[in-house]
């Protein structure tokens, strides 16, 4: 897969919040794209969309849908997302719109592609349609969703200092070969999503077609359909409510795509308290184990990292680089949560991911890892944090299968 580079940069300051294997939050900068701000809740006026460009964004032809029509109507309320592993058939999606209460469905792709150690919420969607659903000030930022249709993505501002590189690009994905994306908007979109891609890019990222939709029941409430729209969709879906931050009372699942989609597939987990999570029993029968590795011992992570990880160290010892591994210093590989302060899923809750010499090496540093340890983990398919834009020096996660031998 090339890597891609399509778009047109335009500036905005925006305040990003930081999220990770700590909670600090990186220093600001001024990263490029057409920037929507959300309502407040203050009694304050709605901040207002920046103008269009004077100049309209490039189009990439490979990945562009047509331009969606000037906004017009109304705003339609994501009450509920319909979330399977496996494309909603058309009969299902009549039935679910059929429901006494359903007012509109907006069908979609979701997965989660996994961005410095970030489990992200992708969608693919017709920008056309999708935007309905988006909060009003974003709904209604024509600029953003034309970009959308040209092969570039919107993503939360939140996430946007923190993530996209100094020329406005974001990799989605960890592996060296996942494509890079223009970020041709930040602004807020609807709960439990982090980023849109249109319909093309999503088939590129070998997202599962149709396996989300989005429903809204206007004065209806969204907790007296659930029971019947849980019922049509199946046991393998998972029907959430959105008007809440996270609706723990369900099942939540994560389709993941991409490098560490092939270790992981399809992750289904219950949300504890304190940030925890609780994966399904089978798969952690069938993809954590515990096995000793040289210099940090026993340790438990995703049965495929084993092979690369016991080759990384087997190399540092004869290397001659046993004393830059301190094991007192290890934080641990499989450890199921959320990243600190939000509702994200890192590489540790997939058992692909380890913390080195922590105290020596945190958030937002250079670090004092020592750089010839750093080569040879990237040697055998590992990604360092202390190459992201807001560094992590002590985290190495899997980003390429690479067999010994």
């Amino acid at each position: 897969m090339l890597r891609q580079r399509v778009g047109v940069v335009l500036g905005w300051m925006v305040l990003a919040v930081a999220a990770g294997c700590t909670d600090s939050a990186p220093p600001t900068s001024e990263p490029t794209a057409t920037t929507s701000e959300s309502p407040t809740p203050t009694p304050t006026p709605s901040p207002t969309p920046t103008p269009a460009p004077a100049s309209p964004p490039t189009v990439d032809p490979q990945h562009s849908v047509p331009t969606p029509p000037a906004w017009s109507g109304r705003v339609l309320p994501p009450d509920l997302l319909v979330y399977a592993t496996g494309p909603l058939d058309a009969d299902t999606v009549a039935a679910i719109a059929a429901v006494k209460g359903v007012t509109d469905v907006e069908s979609l792709s979701m997965a989660q592609v996994t961005v410095e150690n970030q489990g992200l919420n992708v969608v693919g969607v017709d920008p056309a349609t999708y935007r309905r659903y988006a909060p009003v000030d974003s709904a209604t930022l024509d600029e953003q969703w034309n970009r959308v249709a040209n092969g570039e993505l919107a993503l939360v501002p939140s996430l946007g200092e923190k993530l996209m590189n100094s020329e406005g690009y974001l990799q989605l994905g960890a592996a060296a070969t996942a494509p890079l994306l223009h970020v041709g908007a930040l602004a807020p979109q609807i709960p439990q999503v982090d980023a849109v891609i249109n319909e093309k890019w999503a088939a590129e990222l070998d997202m599962p077609v149709g396996n989300a939709l989005l429903v809204a029941t206007d004065e209806t409430s969204p907790q007296s359909v659930r029971p019947t729209i849980a019922r049509l969709a199946g046991s393998a879906a998972s029907v959430q409510i959105l008007t809440v931050d996270l609706d723990t009372s369900v099942r939540q699942t994560a389709v993941l795509v991409g490098s560490v989609g092939d270790a992981v597939g399809t992750f289904n987990y219950t949300v504890l308290t304190g940030g925890r999570i609780a994966p399904e029993p089978a798969w952690v029968r069938t993809h954590i184990s515990t096995e000793s590795v040289p210099l940090l011992g026993r340790v438990t992570c995703n049965t495929l990292i084993f092979p690369q990880l016991r080759a990384a160290l087997e190399e540092i010892v004869r290397s001659g680089l046993s004393d830059a591994i301190h094991p007192d210093e290890y934080q641990g590989c499989y450890y199921p949560r959320f990243i600190a302060g939000t509702t994200q899923l890192s590489n540790h809750s997939f058992g692909l991911a380890l913390d080195l010499n922590t105290p020596g090496n945190q958030r937002g540093t250079v670090g004092e890892m020592d750089r010839g340890v750093v080569a040879i983990f990237k040697q055998w398919g590992f990604a360092w944090g202390g190459d992201w834009s807001y560094t992590d020096p002590m985290h190495f996660e899997m980003n390429a299968l690479v067999a010994p031998g």
